[in-house]
């Protein structure tokens, strides 16, 4: 599986101005080349990609591998469902044992 993630030039700043990206509905593996490219796009920007999952009612593992690997390093995550971040926390988990 690839990481999806692209990213051309350096990783933005926590400390660069941010943008908000809102992603609702579902977040599945075929979505994440886009979310990439928004990503990406901020970076261009020297922004700092935030994350806003309130919204999102379904994703799958591909989606859920691409927030753990992409988190606090190429964007953050705000208002994130409690489902999400329990399984976040469960593949962590897994992995690390």
């Amino acid at each position: 599986m690839s990481t999806h993630f692209s990213l051309r030039n350096a990783v933005p700043d926590p400390h660069d101005a941010t943008i908000t990206i809102r992603v609702s509905g579902k977040l599945f593996e075929g979505h994440l080349s886009y979310l990439d490219q928004l990503i990406q796009s901020a970076a261009d920007c020297r922004l700092w990609p935030l994350l806003n999952l309130a919204a999102l009612e379904e994703l799958d593992r591909a989606a859920l591998l691409f927030l753990i690997r992409g988190e606090d390093h190429f964007f953050r995550i705000v208002s994130c469902p409690g489902f999400v971040r329990e399984w976040m926390e469960h593949e962590k988990e897994r992995a690390a044992a």
